[in-house]
């Protein structure tokens, strides 16, 4: 059954090209109409313009769909509110966001400066935060909304070099995992998509070979998979080179070590406590909490 847009409203972050560019097209392509949002900076994200929102509007409308442009910071809160209140001008509702903006400032922890972990942190989990808190209460009164955000194999397992973004892509998936939990009642899902693409920002990354392999369009369409109608929640998907994966956090069913336990205890058993092949993905906190008692009380 195909996945259609029509009737709703999709804001993309980051969209002015890239990863963002391709989701807002593919968005509208469905039937959304679409706020392009771009701050239009450099990688590191110093400066800004946007004219790369504007050429992804062009596109949009000469293809026959609807869109608007925004040059707002996703840090910024006044820039975030305007976001949100042109969407509501234009289109007068909100059915979904895809947080997808994001900087680099790739060094080791030796060399990296503070300023520089915290402008990563800023614009990738606050960059998130903030519009994610700003459509929330619109989705709420609509008994809809979909938000997908971006994580990063970087969050999930590590990237020599990317301590401010490793930090900030896993912060991201703390945040869902408890949006996903908030949003129950109000028919609001929250999933994240951790992507693998040749883009403006990985390009140093990658032997120019991959450029063919990685597009941007082979990881959109998890990206809208996972806003649509009948989307999962809480699920992160990691996408790449059209492979796609999904991706969990699991914790090992683990031993009771009795009521004094030490560290000499836990030594002794690390075969038993690191054993996986029973492994669990939780929904929620309190699932653990409660493997915990079942096991301390029964034995």
């Amino acid at each position: 059954m195909a996945i259609s847009f029509d009737g709703k409203v999709a804001i993309v972050t980051g969209a002015g090209g890239g990863l963002g560019r391709s989701h807002a097209l593919e968005f509208a392509k469905r039937g959304a109409q679409v706020v392009v949002n771009d701050l239009g900076g450099a990688v590191d994200g110093s400066g800004g313009s946007s004219d790369a929102a504007e050429k992804v509007v062009a596109e949009i409308k000469d293809s026959g769909g609807d869109a608007i442009s925004n040059g707002a910071s996703v840090t910024d809160d006044a820039g975030v509110e305007n976001l949100v209140a042109a969407a509501m001008e234009a289109y007068g509702r909100i059915d979904i966001l895809v947080n997808n903006a994001g900087i680099l400032r790739d060094r080791t922890i030796l060399n990296m400066s503070i300023e520089d972990f915290e402008a990563v942190l800023n614009v990738h989990l606050m960059g998130t935060v903030k519009p994610t808190k700003a459509v929330w209460p619109i989705m709420r009164d609509q008994n809809y909304g979909r938000v997908v955000v971006t994580t990063s194999s970087s969050g999930l397992y590590g990237n020599f070099g990317q301590s401010n973004y490793g930090a900030a892509k896993l912060a991201i998936v703390g945040l869902m995992n408890t949006l996903k939990l908030e949003g129950q009642k109000y028919n609001i899902h929250c999933n994240a998509v951790a992507p693998v693409a040749y883009t403006r920002m990985t390009s140093d990354l990658f032997p120019a070979e991959a450029e063919m392999l990685m597009t941007p369009e082979r990881v959109t369409p998890a990206v809208i998979y996972l806003a649509g109608t009948d989307a999962p929640t809480g699920v992160i998907v990691s996408a790449g080179a059209g492979v796609y994966a999904k991706a969990e956090i699991v914790e090992a069913r683990g031993a009771f070590l009795g009521e004094n336990p030490s560290a000499e205890d836990i030594a002794k058993h690390w075969d038993e406590i690191s054993d996986m092949s029973g492994a669990s993905a939780y929904f929620m906190g309190g699932e653990q909490t409660g493997k915990f008692f079942e096991m301390a009380v029964k034995d």
